[in-house]
């Protein structure tokens, strides 16, 4: 037959829309032409396709070639239609069987000898051609992070005469088999080598505890970094739809997904030199930035207030939506940034011991808090400093080490069933209305937020997260009922806010 179609998935954003690739073979002068808003790598697969099938022992067809990659208005990049473009062309010149096409999604790249290479955005492609109930055929190179993906039968190939040798009744082309994954990630810290800190240790609980932003300041050298680092390790390990969820944003930003690992939360701790477009994501085909790679996980800002002013205010809107929408003249993308903000910075630009003890001149200071604006302090849940450690903590003993990472996890995970069987959320991600039904104060509280709120200036948005930073430490202690010493421990944690008014 002279007209062939098969079935592949391009990549736009983490979403993998259906490709028919169709491939029809007419007479004329010999041309080889691909329609469908093809972009630059994809066009060259002609030459690519044309060598491969050559070096694999097939005749090219010199006649009129024409590869449409339908829908038409869908740009297409990248070299993962090369598979399905010669396979069409063996198929239409009728030197394949073109009768089980039909039911295989096939992803590759050709190398002009014929090998079929590794593609990059994979899994979100693998992803969907599970939820369309399709057999799929990939790169024997990608077999590893293919095995994430249960419950769809694909098929590995390291060459293009492979894949023609099984459609023509010939050896079978390798089923991918399921691998069983480790249950428990490794993590190469622990809470444990954090010295002394105790109400840091106990802030960075209640934020595991409840997703609450946090951010500590505190002179060089008191711990900040070592906490921030090891808040993931006390997480309770992603499910597996949020392990496929960020390993999918992974494999789009051409990053290495690590099936051991893969349940650990996401941890990225960016440079301060970061750009704006960095943090979000962008391009002209628009890829996800820093904080969409820490979706389910932990983004940490070191050294806050030597980032760029207008780079972090681009944190303010998907801190409170959980999502990053990037509009180009082009193209237009939404990537999921669902993470917990961790940042650390000195209270003053002299690092002095608190800032009360501050040397800095008024001027000083001033250029200093403007570096960070109010509005996005507001954001943060939990504000603490952080204290120079004492030489008796410092020099402690081999052997006397902190509660670790295991003990406080367990704790954590409690917390955070309880919160989801109630509210099917945690409560860093309360909507006001569920705020006013489970977080209810008694009249004792309702004096305590008032006098607080005419003392540090709360707005709306920071009374909300007193109540929401309340119920959490409640929900530790397995009470129901939220009480003034809650409210007065969540307040204590928002004192800092005063100095950015």
């Amino acid at each position: 037959m002279s007209l062939t179609q098969l079935s592949t998935r391009a990549q736009e954003g983490i979403q993998a829309p259906s490709v028919s690739v169709e491939v029809h073979i007419s007479n004329g002068l010999p041309a080889f032409t691909i329609v469908g808003l093809p972009e630059a790598a994809v066009r060259e697969a002609r030459d690519r396709v044309r060598s491969a099938i050559i070096n694999s022992g097939f005749e090219f067809p010199s006649r009129r070639i024409t590869v449409n990659l339908a829908p038409a208005d869908l740009p297409k990049e990248g070299g993962r239609y090369d598979l399905a473009i010669g396979l069409g062309i063996l198929a239409a010149s009728e030197q394949i069987k073109s009768s089980t096409l039909e039911k295989f999604d096939c992803y590759g790249e050709l190398a002009l000898s014929g090998e079929c290479r590794a593609v990059d955005g994979l899994l979100p492609a693998l992803i969907a051609s599970k939820q369309a109930n399709m057999q799929v055929i990939i790169p024997y190179h990608n077999r590893l992070e293919a095995s994430l993906v249960k419950g769809i039968s694909i098929f590995t190939a390291d060459s293009l005469v492979s894949v023609c040798s099984s459609l023509n009744g010939g050896t079978s082309l390798p089923e991918l088999e399921e691998i069983e994954l480790p249950a428990e990630p490794e993590f190469n810290l622990d809470l444990s080598d954090v010295y002394g800190q105790h109400q840091a240790r106990r802030a960075l609980e209640i934020a595991a505890s409840g997703n609450h932003h946090l951010i500590m300041m505190g002179p060089p050298g008191t711990g900040k970094s070592m906490l921030a680092q090891r808040l993931n390790t006390i997480l309770p390990l992603m499910t597996e739809d949020e392990a496929m969820s960020s390993a999918s944003i992974r494999s789009i930003c051409h990053k290495p997904v690590n099936s051991q690992n893969w349940l650990q939360r996401p941890f990225q701790s960016p440079h301060h030199t970061v750009s704006g477009v960095a943090l979000v994501g962008g391009g002209s085909n628009p890829k996800p930035g820093e904080i969409s790679l820490a979706h389910n996980g932990v983004l940490f800002l070191d050294e806050l207030t030597e980032f760029d002013r207008k780079s972090i205010e681009v944190l303010r809107e998907p801190l409170e939506t959980g999502k990053i929408h990037i509009s180009r003249a082009s193209r237009q993308a939404e990537f999921p940034a669902e993470f917990q903000l961790v940042a650390a910075m000195n209270p003053c630009p002299g690092g002095c011991d608190s800032i009360r003890l501050c040397d800095c001149s008024p001027e000083q200071l001033n250029r200093y808090r403007n570096k960070l604006s109010a509005p996005l302090m507001d954001r943060i849940d939990i504000q603490i400093e952080l204290p120079r450690l004492e030489k008796e903590e410092l020099m402690r003993k081999t052997g006397q080490k902190s509660e670790p990472s295991n003990k406080v996890r367990a704790r954590v995970q409690h917390t955070h069933r309880r919160q989801l069987e109630r509210q099917s959320c945690l409560n860093g991600q309360l909507s006001n209305p569920q705020i006013e039904h489970f977080c209810a104060i008694d009249s004792e509280g309702e004096k305590l937020l008032m006098h607080s709120i005419d003392k540090l200036k709360l707005t709306a948005r920071s009374y909300h997260k007193l109540l929401k930073l309340a119920r959490t430490i409640a929900d530790m202690e397995n009470l129901e009922a939220i009480t003034r010493t809650h409210l007065a421990e969540a307040i204590s944690y928002r004192r800092q806010e005063r100095r950015w008014q």
